[in-house]
């Protein structure tokens, strides 16, 4: 276990609802009214707001020391360089990664997992492999999959999952096979809030000769990751979700493995030497960064992460489980309510369904309530297919959030049945 996760789960004293409404205080955006009522933003798991801490340091950083990054003999230049390379530092430790240079900055997770298929997958995979994937991942854990199975002749397996919300380890254990050359799972599922057991997917796939790719969108904000502990090959997860900004993501791999990949793009920066005749590439990460990158993205995630760890993650996660416990037995108290995802490892996610209402009305509604929540599909359509609804509402907690916001939800929902029956 890394120095920064022990040092994390040093403080893990819980965020209590005291805690959480002075944290507050630090978002600008919370401070305001939606439709004439104080905001309650239950939507944190598509995207977090941002504190004070995060804006006043990419605005310092524009107002001080922007320029472009590695090219310049100037004063800004290096001050840019240095605040850059600086965040890559920063985000290694984030996750105990053991070496900055295993940390390739991407536009998010989407980009993360594209480059990962495109590249490991182009090189590595071919016809009767099996890629190993499970039911409730993103479609971002999907679709990459797809478009380099069809390139390549590979196969895609799904692992299902359970009534609850839980991949089924027998069948995953059944379709794990000398044939998967990769297994992609999410952390924490975007659409139901479970915590997938990712070490021992790992150890199993491991054992296989198979390497795993895990999509730690969900998981970056709210669950302290060690890559070295988890013993993945890849990680991924993207800025805006971790109280950074947008435009700023992700992917650790091991070293071994990005050295051996070819280039994902090509252009400036991810060169040696470039002729008509011939290109030689920049060593990683930098072999992965082609053109000028988002240079102010990674000072914002670096105070985002410096925000969160300052908090402590463990505390947040206690906080939002606290606060799912508070909301699952509140909500089954309206009438018609059915929850999608009940598992017994659950992240501050609620999803669900009232019988009769669409989620689109629900959403609506509470929207004039000033309850921001999200409803449709949730880039996970086949986990709709699994619970055969077409959407579902979903609140979302992040370390921001109180009781008090719970209750104005279950008010909300109470006023969504009176209103439509």
């Amino acid at each position: 276990m890394s120095v920064a996760v022990e040092e994390m789960r040093s403080q893990a004293e819980q965020v209590t609802d005291a805690d959480a409404d002075r944290y507050r205080q630090d978002f600008p955006c919370l401070q305001q009214e939606a439709h004439g009522k104080p905001l309650v933003y239950l939507d944190s798991a598509a995207t977090s707001q941002k504190p004070r801490a995060v804006i006043d340091a990419i605005s310092r950083f524009y107002e001080t020391s922007y320029s472009n990054v590695h090219r310049g003999a100037h004063l800004l230049s290096e001050r840019a360089t240095e605040a850059y390379e600086g965040a890559r530092s920063r985000v290694a430790q984030y996750i105990g990664a053991a070496d900055p240079r295993e940390i390739v900055f991407v536009r998010g997770a989407t980009e993360a997992i594209n480059l990962v298929a495109a590249s490991y997958g182009r090189a590595n995979l071919q016809a009767g492999d099996e890629i190993l994937l499970t039911e409730m991942e993103h479609h971002s854990n999907i679709v990459p999959w797809q478009l380099i199975a069809e390139q390549t002749g590979a196969v895609i397996r799904v692992v299902p999952i359970s009534d609850d919300g839980e991949l089924m380890m027998d069948r995953f254990d059944e379709l794990l096979s000398e044939r998967t050359k990769l297994v992609g799972v999410g952390h924490v599922s975007n659409a139901l809030g479970t915590i997938n057991p990712v070490k021992e997917i790992v150890d199993k796939a491991h054992a296989q000769g198979a390497v795993v790719l895990v999509d730690g969108c969900q998981a970056a904000p709210r669950v302290p990751v060690d890559v070295a502990e988890l013993g993945c090959d890849f990680y991924a997860f993207s800025g805006h979700k971790l109280y950074g900004p947008s435009g700023i993501g992700v992917l650790w791999g091991r070293h071994e493995l990005l050295e051996a990949m070819p280039p994902y793009q090509g252009g400036g920066e991810m060169i040696q030497r470039v002729t008509f005749e011939h290109t030689t590439y920049a060593k990683v990460p930098q072999k992965f960064e082609a053109g000028t990158p988002n240079i102010a993205g990674p000072v914002g995630l670096h105070a985002a992460m410096d925000y969160v760890t300052a908090i402590g993650l463990e505390g947040i996660l206690a906080h939002e489980r606290d606060l799912l416990a508070y909301a699952t037995d509140a909500i089954q108290e309206v009438p018609g309510v059915r929850l999608i995802g009940t598992a017994a490892e659950k992240a501050g996610i609620l999803s669900f369904v009232m019988e009769g209402i669409h989620p689109h009305d629900i959403g609506t509604i509470l929207d004039n309530q000033g309850i921001a929540v999200r409803t449709g599909h949730h880039c996970a359509q086949p986990v709709m297919d699994r619970f055969q609804v077409p959407a579902t509402t979903r609140a979302s907690f992040g370390l921001y959030n109180t009781r008090a916001d719970v209750d104005a939800f279950i008010r909300g929902l109470h006023e969504v049945r009176e209103i439509l029956g």
